[in-house]
């Protein structure tokens, strides 16, 4: 589960941050997109029994 966890965290870290800079461009759609990948790895984290509450 090591790499998994490290992967899920990795592309969390990488989305909010990307979401974070569609929304400082005011780039709604991107950052809605963003917004709606990050539920879907918060969503896929928890069915694995991951915690990414300190991610």
């Amino acid at each position: 589960m090591g790499e998994f966890f490290a992967e899920i965290q990795g592309r969390i870290k990488e989305t909010r941050m990307s979401l974070l800079a569609a929304q400082a461009a005011g780039d709604d759609f991107l950052a809605d997109t963003h917004a709606s990948e990050l539920e879907d790895l918060h969503r896929i984290a928890a069915r694995n029994g991951i915690d990414t509450g300190g991610v």
